[in-house]
């Protein structure tokens, strides 16, 4: 599994979301790395790492993140995981791989009309940028362009380096794991609590993707975690707000 690994001390391992890559944590990295082993890494069919045919479920995908962790020697880290990925940090608190977890706007706590609400989001994405591939350059070298075409997952999108919306549309449009993915979406649930692991659910309040409003569900099926509203970030707070987010991951840590 392709990954990026950076400081030392206490691992903390980071897993992204759908149509997404390692690269998504770029604004923490630093932060997070002055203090720990640091772990991003991209999932199968994402990013740089091979698809490998599975069903793209958060239980397979757990799967895999164990099984990456096992050879890598790494016991009970800290996991930061975002939307899908943060599903797959809470599936992995569940089965005690675990040893704290920071979730933000994660994947398993929306009724049907949410999960076939963020399958819409996600593909209409992908496909937008397919169509405008030609013309993403021009468009993301402006700040119009980038509020326009990124704004659904960001909420300061203007801010936004436009070599990274860039690389980033393409490699949404790229990822053979993206049509998978986005089928199991909405098939993996968390309904109870997960005892003995400390865990934080962190929410943009400007949330497109999967709005704020399910973060109360999220209160209901974890009553002892720790929540926190994100002010003014959307679904991807890590360029929004770094210094919130990685405070929030050090603090797991």
């Amino acid at each position: 599994m392709h990954h990026h690994r950076q400081g030392s001390g206490s691992a903390i391992v980071l897993v992204h979301g759908i149509g997404s890559r390692l690269q998504v944590w770029r604004p923490v990295l630093d932060r997070l790395a002055r203090h720990h082993d640091v772990i991003a890494l991209d999932l199968p069919g994402f990013g740089a790492s091979a698809d490998d045919g599975g069903p793209g479920s958060v239980p397979h995908l757990a799967d895999r993140v164990a099984a990456f962790l096992t050879g890598l020697g790494v016991e009970r880290p800290a996991i930061g995981g975002s939307s899908l990925g943060g599903g797959v940090a809470l599936e992995l608190a569940r089965r005690g791989v675990a040893g704290s977890v920071v979730a933000f706007s994660p994947v398993g706590f929306f009724s049907d009309r949410g999960a076939a609400w963020c399958r819409t989001v996600v593909t209409a994405a992908r496909s937008t940028g397919a169509a405008l591939a030609p013309a993403l350059p021009k468009l993301f070298a402006t700040r119009a362009g980038r509020v326009a075409l990124c704004g659904v997952f960001y909420g300061r999108p203007g801010s936004l380096p436009p070599a990274d919306c860039l690389a980033d549309a393409r490699a949404l449009v790229a990822a053979p794991g993206f049509a998978a993915a986005r089928r199991s979406l909405g098939s993996w649930r968390l309904t109870g609590p997960i005892p003995d692991v400390p865990i934080t659910i962190a929410w943009g309040d400007r949330d497109l993707v999967l709005p704020y409003r399910q973060a109360a569900r999220a209160r209901e099926v974890l009553p002892h975690a720790r929540h926190v509203r994100l002010a003014g970030c959307g679904h991807l707070p890590f360029a929004d707000d770094p210094a919130t987010c990685a405070r929030l991951l050090l603090e797991a840590a």
